[in-house]
């Protein structure tokens, strides 16, 4: 496509074109790379000889590293979905119990922010309300970068946090839930129709931490669509017009997942499979700091006491176990 005359004319299919031959590059060239290196050492292997001690050292610790290059990258192959590759639009949400449920949505923002910026993604603010003495009721953001769905859909469900509560002057110990929700950021037309009567707009000002307004116009922009409730938001961008296509946009793809998971419910149904629902109570980890330091995985049985290091951003082994599972699952 790329050698016919008039390709780099037009700009919009060629950027296009572009970017899916450096994803498939970056698929297959590994691949390439990690056969040649195989086939080197077993050149290698065949012509050295039992005195050689030193060369077999070094040929072990090659063959080593080898295997953790194709580990890795047959991980990645468990990264397949329709949307894996795409960027994640990412919700926190605090459950009831106030000021400790808020703090709890901040911490595991947090937690997300780092696991982030390990991976190099980008991460943009699309709404955000503050808790009223402390942490975050709600936020969404968006997070850019290669696999950044793929990686996150792991975590979409209920998060538990048991520990001894900061804002409780008896020191007692408090339980806290808060629920993510993930959804690939999805380019182009989604073939969703939004009719005006079908949707609520409202506009507002733009709150920060303690409830002050960050701006002096009725910039940000509340979306309802009535008939199914789902509501969006945003107040990040630079005008109410861009506020408002933003708001769309996310309102789409979730209507476009919306759908997607009702034609999965139906084929669970035929084939007489269960899906756990996404609920209060059906919570997929929990986060204990007191009496003793435990993150378990209820849906893998994945467990590590390693506290600190998760609330760090470290979770790609509770996602790896995940996807190890759902991939095992399938066949």
């Amino acid at each position: 496509m790329m050698s016919n005359a008039g390709f780099w004319e037009d700009n919009a299919n060629s950027a296009k074109v572009v970017k899916e031959l450096k994803s498939l590059k970056a698929v297959v060239e590994p691949w390439e790379s990690a056969l040649k290196k195989e086939l080197e050492l077993k050149e290698l292997a065949g012509i050295l000889k039992e005195e050689d001690t030193e060369l077999i050292v070094e040929l072990n610790k090659n063959v080593e590293a080898l295997s953790g290059e194709v580990e890795k990258l047959s991980f990645k192959t468990l990264l397949s979905g329709e949307f894996d590759r795409n960027n994640a639009i990412f919700s926190i949400n605090a459950g009831a119990g106030g000021t400790e449920s808020c703090d709890w949505a901040d911490m595991l923002f947090r937690m997300y922010s780092r696991f982030a910026e390990k991976h190099g993604y980008n991460l943009k603010t699309i709404d955000v309300l503050f808790g009223e003495e402390a942490g975050i009721k709600n936020i969404t953001v968006l997070i850019e970068g290669e696999y950044a769905y793929g990686y996150l859909k792991a975590e979409r469900g209920v998060h538990r946090l048991v520990r001894i509560s900061p804002f409780d002057a008896n020191k007692r110990r408090h339980t806290s839930f808060a629920s993510v929700d993930v959804i690939p950021e999805i380019e182009g037309e989604l073939d969703i129709e939004l009719e005006e009567k079908d949707l609520r707009i409202d506009v507002y000002r733009s709150k920060g931490a303690g409830g002050q307004s960050v701006n002096t116009t009725d910039s940000a922009v509340r979306i309802t669509h009535i008939p199914t409730g789902l509501v969006t938001q945003c107040q990040n961008e630079r005008s109410q017009y861009q506020n408002k296509q933003t708001a769309l946009k996310i309102l789409k793809a979730r209507l476009y997942e919306r759908q997607r998971e009702e034609k999965e419910q139906e084929l669970l149904k035929q084939y007489g499979a269960d899906k756990k629902k996404i609920e209060w109570g059906s919570q997929i980890r929990s986060y204990v700091m007191h009496p003793y330091t435990l993150v378990k995985d209820h849906r893998t049985d994945f467990e590590t006491g390693d506290v600190n290091k998760i609330m760090d951003g470290g979770i790609d082994e509770f996602i790896e176990a995940y996807l190890k599972q759902q991939a095992g699952n399938q066949h």
